[in-house]
């Protein structure tokens, strides 16, 4: 079985997913969403986004894809290209029996699997923030929004949101 390879991320209204090395934002409805789309299944990021984490995520194996070849992630697996990566995260979810790969940022992990990804389940942050990480503008003749809900703002939440999925447009 082939997994789906899908993405799960979060993006202002100017394209920002990051600002040295963090999440510009605090919004813990997503943080849930998040929780709940990844759970148990392999998810892919690169060295930046492993180090900006304050723990190995619990019921995720996390496959950290650094062409540095002496970068160690204990807790995950590292892989030296986005190749050796997907390989990695396709093993353990068969292991698994997981049928999703989720490719978790930033952005050039994001650029490495784009042509491949299949599902994208978006949360629109309703902000503008000062960034240096930014999502890979996507292509809207390749893209079909297929979901939209706007959920109340939590009590703890800066911002409004938006929970999008774009499917890949077949043919």
């Amino acid at each position: 079985m082939t997994q789906k390879l899908i993405v799960v991320v979060a993006v202002a209204r100017n394209g920002v997913i990051g600002a040295d090395n963090r999440v510009p934002w605090r919004v813990p409805t997503d943080l849930k969403h998040f929780k709940e789309l990844t759970w148990g299944k392999p998810l892919i990021i690169g060295r930046r986004t492993w180090q900006s984490l304050e723990r190995p995520l619990p019921n995720r194996d996390i496959v950290v894809v650094s062409r540095d070849p002496s970068f160690a992630a204990s807790g995950a697996h590292v892989a030296r290209s986005a190749e050796e990566g997907l390989a990695a995260a396709r093993r353990i979810a068969s292991g698994k029996g997981a049928q999703e790969i989720v490719v978790g940022g930033g952005t050039g992990i994001y650029e490495a699997y784009l042509d491949e990804i299949e599902t994208v389940f978006l949360t629109e942050i309703e902000l503008e923030p000062h960034g240096d990480a930014f999502f890979p503008r996507l292509d809207p003749q390749k893209w079909i929004e297929t979901y939209r809900e706007k959920p109340p703002r939590g009590p703890r939440d800066e911002a409004d949101f938006s929970f999008v999925t774009l499917e890949r447009r077949r043919g």
